[in-house]
Order: C-alpha cells, then structure tokens, then sequence
C-alpha cells in the first residue's frame, strides 16, 4: 500500500520549498512530485535531540517518547550514564528494552564515566572491559561525554582504553568541557573527542570550533545557553547542533522539546534552512543515524507543521508510520532500583560555624557554580541557616551505604523556610537536599528514603512527594501525571521563597563534581580547580 502525503515540501538538504507530495511504500519514500496541492501544511524532516539524558525527565524512554513526539521530534541521541550509576550494565539494558517502546527511534551512546569520577560513589560501575563488550553489540552510536578531563590530559589508562575502543569501532566521542581552555583543550580534542554541549559563552564556543569541536547549543531546564550561542546559527551552521541535555517532564509538557528552539531561532531571524540543518540533517551525520532526510529511498521519517512560525505538529511519520496517536503505555510496575539507605536522624545534620566558610553560590540558567563566603557574627553550635544573608543549608546522603551525611552551606536559592530532597543528584544520584530547618531537612530526605527514591518538599509539618520507583530516578507513570506532580512541588518550593526556574533541576547538578566551580559530595565541599575535597 502506497501512502500520499501532500503538502508544502520543504527541501532542507536542496534548500528549496515547493508544492507536491511524498509517497511512502514499506517505510521508504518511494517518491517525491511536484504538483499545485490544496494543503497549505508543510512536510520537513523531523527533529532531533542530539544529546539528551532521558532520565532527567523522570520518564521512562516509553513515556519520554509519548511526550516528545507531539513536538514533531522523530529521534534522540541519549546518555544512559544516570541510570547505569545507579544500575551498572543492567540499567543500560534497561534503557534499550524500554526504548522499544517508544514512538521515537531512541539511539543510545556508551556511557563513558560511570562513576564520573574517583571521588563518586555510584551503585554501578562500567569498566572499558564494559565498554567494549557493549560496543560490539552494535547497539550504540557513540562512547558518551568523557568527563574525566584529568584523566585524558594525563592519559590514565582506563581513560586511554575507553577512548580506544571508541577509535576501534568508529563511535563518535562526545566531550564534555566546561570552561576548558588553552592547551589543556587542545590536548583534550586532541584525543578524537567530536562534540562539547557545556559553551556557555560565544568566546568559549569559538575556541572550541577552531580546534574542530561541534557544539551543541543547549537549552535544559537548568542549564539554558541559546541565547549565549544563537549567533552560531548564522555563522556556522553545520557544526551546530540542538540538545536538551537534561529536561524536567514539566517543561517538556508545556514549553516543549526541540520544536521550541526551531521557532525562536526562526522568530530571531536566522535563515529556516540553517535553523532545520541543525536540528535534524546534522544529528544524522554526525552520529551515522538511521533516519531519514525527506529524500527519494530515505526511511520515510519526516513531520508535517501548520506554519514556518508556529511548527504546530499536525502528523509524524516514523518508518512511514504514522506515530502522534500512540497506545496507551503499560502501567505495570517496574522492579529495578538500588537504595540501601536507612533513614537519618535530625541531630546527624548538625554543622557547627565559626569563622569564615566557603559557600556554594548559584549561577541563574547555569550549572556553573562560584564560591562565596559566610561569617556569622558570632560561632553558632548548629548553624541551619541565615535567611538575611541568603545562606541555607545543603546535605548530600549517600543512598547505597549508611554513610554519614555530609553537610555545607549554599547561597541563591531564596528559601525562607522549610526543605526540599531529591534522589536526581548527579551523577551517582545519592541524596540531595537544601534547607533552612533541621527538621524539615530530615523530613525531606526520610521521605525519599521510605520511597526508595524520589522528589520531596516538607514545610510546616506537611510533605510533598514524587515517587521514582525505577531506578530511583524515574517514575513509571505516563508524563502528565508526573508532570502534574512535579509542577505542584516546584510551586510549592517556590512558595517557601525560591526564585530559580527550576529548583530541583538545579540542585539535582550540585552534587556533580565536573561542572566548576565547587559542589558538595562524598566527603564534603569539592573544588574544580583543584579537583580534590576542600578542607573546612
């Protein structure tokens, strides 16, 4: 059977619009004419994350794919390494199984620092014997962010051998390189890494362009660098490319995936054709994807949009399918988690204070973080907070042993009181929570602990909880309950005094030691610089 779709054809690889339609036989398109239509709809190939953490979402791939294909995307490059530090090999597994639930063709790259570094403490561990086992499986397109920069400027071997398997099976290797510069940079490209999402200015960028980097131009829940890089678009189109990187369910439910960035960069001016390139030809290239470009023999993967403003998603067509009516997905119950966590008493939060300490100091719409300081006017036996001088406090629980809770002190999330926990804690996603109330802060985290994972807010006696039963960091509802469920904790956060975005999206990165400048984990306050503890 021959399908014939009409339309405004937008030719994205012959730069060219015309009227005609596209006919599809067993998943390929068979044929392209030209001819006068009625339909004033338009058919251009699909979109593309080109690198995305899908359990950031806290969806699984099933209902992550559910969301994002009403946004006309076809296709995402994913990150497993959130899961697979909680889960290992079997975790990644997981993902794929999952994945072929989706709507979406879900391509999967190796995760490459699982624990990210020495000084992690994950559930899961992938060794390059991992590595290499998983990349003869053919399964991947790519060896994921190598985030050990200490470890490729000094060439450890593990580091070395993980590249080489990469290099063996001819799997583009993702970078990840906040603020690195100099000839640290170009001995880290030097290394075959192809791509870095972590630019967050223009002058960073084009450093790393010129050494050969690709960028991709990130616009997450936390992390949002559009308006930093948008000038790429016009002046290097085809080394560009779109990413989330990580995206709460929320945002994904109400201001969208990819389409998002398709239409603001059309609405600030740059060329459709550059804008469409980025997001959908060259994800293909680089990471050799088998999806379609809107040409004669292509696997028929393309979408259909009410305007070249709106991109309203009228239909999408995945292997000629047609895919925005997807089924119902299953509901049953997902056995796969690792938590090993007792919960903890209020009075092993308790943090003395004299003197001058380092405080972690937010940066709005970055992971970035710098360091403060804080003296209170007098030593304090217990210090919870300082809601004058914006100072509350932060705590970090390892959720696989009863470690003893490490705390510090934050400044830039505004809370005037009560607490909020989460089990998203890059990249090892043990416990993380801030607050300015002891009590508060152990009922915050004792809440995710009896959930065996999950997202919490507690103030004035009451508590507010997500469950993430998969894994400890996804849920396995479809994306509007837990959409509907996260937006009424964030806003209750936002309630205590918070004026971040997202609250849980940015405190989730405080624990992940790789983004400068300081973060808090296994053994206290971390520095970047000095990539070791920080003695207090």
């Amino acid at each position: 059977m021959i399908d014939r779709i009409e339309g405004h054809i937008v030719d994205v690889v012959g730069r060219e619009i015309f009227e005609g339609s596209v006919e599809v036989e067993n998943g390929f398109i068979t044929a392209i004419n030209r001819h006068p239509v009625e339909r004033k709809s338009y058919i251009m190939p699909g979109f593309i994350d080109a690198h995305v953490h899908i359990e950031s979402s806290m969806l699984t791939p099933e209902n992550f794919g559910n969301v994002v294909i009403r946004e006309g995307t076809v296709a995402v490059v994913t990150d497993p390494h959130e899961i697979a530090n909680v889960m290992g090999v079997g975790g990644v597994d997981f993902m794929i199984e999952n994945g072929r639930k989706s709507p979406l063709k879900t391509f999967f790259t190796i995760p490459s620092c699982v624990p990210a570094t020495p000084f992690d403490c994950s559930g899961g561990v992938i060794a390059s014997g991992d590595i290499a086992k998983l990349a003869a499986s053919g399964q991947f397109v790519g060896l994921s962010e190598m985030m050990d920069i200490p470890g490729v400027l000094s060439e450890n071997k593990e580091v070395m051998a993980k590249l080489a398997v990469a290099e063996k099976y001819r799997l583009p290797i993702d970078g990840h390189a906040p603020l690195l510069s100099g000839s640290a940079l170009a001995t880290y490209v030097s290394h075959h890494i192809s791509t870095d999402h972590e630019c967050v200015s223009l002058a960073e960028a084009e450093e790393k362009m010129a050494l050969g980097l690709k960028i991709l131009i990130r616009e997450g829940s936390a992390a949002r660098n559009y308006e930093a890089l948008k000038s790429l678009i016009r002046s290097n189109p085809d080394v560009v490319m779109f990413c989330t990187d990580d995206s709460h369910a929320y945002e994904l439910q109400t201001a969208g995936h990819i389409k998002k960035l398709v239409a603001r960069s059309v609405a600030n001016g740059f060329d459709l054709f550059d804008v469409l390139r980025i997001a959908s030809i060259n994800p293909i290239h680089h990471y050799h994807l088998d999806v379609g470009q809107l040409r004669m023999g292509d696997k028929a993967d393309f979408i259909v949009v009410d305007s070249l403003e709106t991109f309203n998603v009228e239909q999408v067509y995945i292997d000629g399918v047609e895919r925005m009516r997807t089924a119902s997905p299953s509901l049953l119950p997902i056995a796969i988690n690792n938590f090993n966590r007792d919960k903890i008493a209020v009075s092993s939060l308790r943090k003395a204070v004299s003197g001058q300490i380092k405080v972690i100091s937010l940066v709005e719409g970055e992971l970035l973080t710098t360091v403060s300081t804080y003296s209170p006017k007098f030593p304090v036996e217990n210090l919870e907070g300082d809601t004058s001088e914006d100072i509350a406090k932060i705590v970090y629980v390892n959720r696989y042993n009863n470690g003893t809770p490490q705390v510090a002190f934050c400044k830039g999330f505004h809370l005037q009181k009560g607490a909020f926990a989460s089990t998203i804690a890059h990249d090892s996603h043990n416990i993380i929570a801030v607050g300015n109330s002891d009590i508060e802060l152990a009922g915050a985290i004792n809440a995710v602990i009896e959930s065996k994972g999950g997202l919490s807010v507690c103030c004035d006696g009451k508590t507010g909880l997500l469950p993430l039963p998969v894994g400890g960091i996804m849920s396995d509802l479809p994306g509007k309950e837990v959409a509907d469920i996260y937006h009424e904790l964030d806003t209750r956060v936002k309630q205590l005094g918070c004026k971040l975005d997202a609250p849980f999206m940015t405190l989730s990165f405080l624990s992940l030691v790789v983004i400068p400048e300081i973060k808090i984990g296994e053994k206290g306050l971390f520095s970047y610089t000095d990539f070791d503890w920080i003695e207090q």
